[in-house]
């Protein structure tokens, strides 16, 4: 137990210079054949389970692989080299800095010196189905808080009544309508033009939420075929790898990554830190699924222009023969390639263009055209 012990200190100091915490060896190093074992994963686990902050260069793996993680969940199933995931991590980093940047000159405009909530979702107010699936994360965010908070007054009235025999306790109905999921409303809606709100139905849905489930239908079907031949321990590993997070955590290394402090002097919220983990994960989503097209897209030109000579002949002469084309139910191809620096260049290169009608007719002057960042 003693050599293990010290191999692991051995171990630690090569990946950072702070002292390793004792819930390291505890839920770690028992858990492990080998020292040989340790990956990013498990760093990952021991900040979930620990206090102390990583290093730098240790938040930098740990940021790799919580990467990697969300590049499974997105559909990348192959094993994406180090500089594609380096690549993603800094076209994520510039967003959010784009981000963080027009949410201070907004709240400079209105005479504040902090960013809020409403200025982080005005940035993408645009993509109507990202907003709706942002409040409804913020709706439940809302419910867990409010239940968290009647479960501990709950405890100080049970803790009453047991002091006072005759004390019984009275209607949860106030604490039932705290505890339902509230609709998040935004300053820039119709809605909140007028003093008087309209009640909320039901039964009732906007075409905004309607975009919206029908994307997260889209998403769980894939999930769903993914998982259906999974065994259980590869489902459990898929379970794990949709809790990655950018920020849970890692909240002061997050904000040194982000900016926090030089592009904006802004303290953020724990809001703020979550809105910007929701937004993070989207970013690495729609880049993977964006990347994965372009690249089946190159596959798919490949195999239709770029055959050999043999088959070439083939075709010119008497006997020609078509292509298999894979169908939408076929396997998927034996020994498939997974995602490369060009395919997410490429996804990053489609998501900045921009439709010839927001752009102005600046051929015949010397008046360079701005093209700000686009946030996807």
């Amino acid at each position: 137990m003693a050599d293990a012990k010290d191999k692991m200190y051995k171990y630690r100091q090569e990946i950072s210079q702070i002292p390793i915490p004792r819930a390291w060896f505890h839920t770690v190093i028992m858990t492990k054949d080998s020292l040989a074992t340790l990956t990013a994963s498990d760093m990952a686990a021991c900040v979930a389970y620990s206090d102390f902050t990583p290093s730098p260069e240790s938040f930098k793996r740990i940021l790799i692989d919580t990467i990697r993680q969300m590049m499974y969940v997105s559909g990348e199933t192959g094993e994406p080299s180090v500089e594609t995931t380096s690549i993603i991590e800094d076209i994520v980093r510039q967003q959010v800095i784009e981000l963080l940047r027009n949410c201070t000159e907004l709240a400079s405009r209105r005479g504040s010196k902090s960013i809020s909530t409403n200025d982080l979702i005005f940035q993408i107010r645009h993509d109507q189905a990202k907003v709706s699936r942002l409040r409804t994360f913020l709706s439940w965010k809302d419910v867990r808080k409010n239940i968290k908070d009647s479960d501990d007054k709950g405890a100080d009235a049970d803790l009453a009544a047991g002091d006072d025999p005759g004390n019984v306790a009275g209607p949860v109905d106030e604490a039932a309508k705290k505890n339902k999921k509230a609709k998040v409303g935004l300053p820039w809606e119709p809605a909140s033009f007028f003093n008087v709100e309209v009640p909320e139905r039901d039964d009732e849905e906007d075409d905004e939420e309607e975009e919206s489930n029908y994307i997260t239908l889209q998403r769980l079907r894939k999930a769903d075929d993914r998982t259906r031949a999974m065994t259980r321990e590869e489902y459990v590993t898929w379970s794990e790898y949709r809790q990655a997070s950018f920020t849970w955590r890692k909240g002061k290394r997050f904000r040194e990554w982000a900016g926090f402090g030089i592009v904006t002097d802004s303290k953020p919220s724990d809001d703020i830190v979550d809105i910007l983990g929701f937004l993070t994960f989207e970013m690495v989503q729609t880049l993977t699924e964006m990347a994965l097209k372009a690249k089946e897209q190159e596959d798919t030109a490949r195999a239709l222009n770029g055959g050999d000579a043999a088959s070439l002949q083939q075709q010119q002469g008497s006997t020609k023969k078509r292509k298999h084309q894979h169908g939408l139910f076929d396997p998927p191809s034996e020994g498939r390639t997974p995602v490369e620096p060009r395919h997410v260049q490429e996804a990053f290169r489609r998501f900045q263009q921009r439709p010839k009608k927001t752009r102005a007719m600046l051929n015949l002057t010397r008046i360079a055209e701005k093209t700000p960042l686009n946030i996807f």
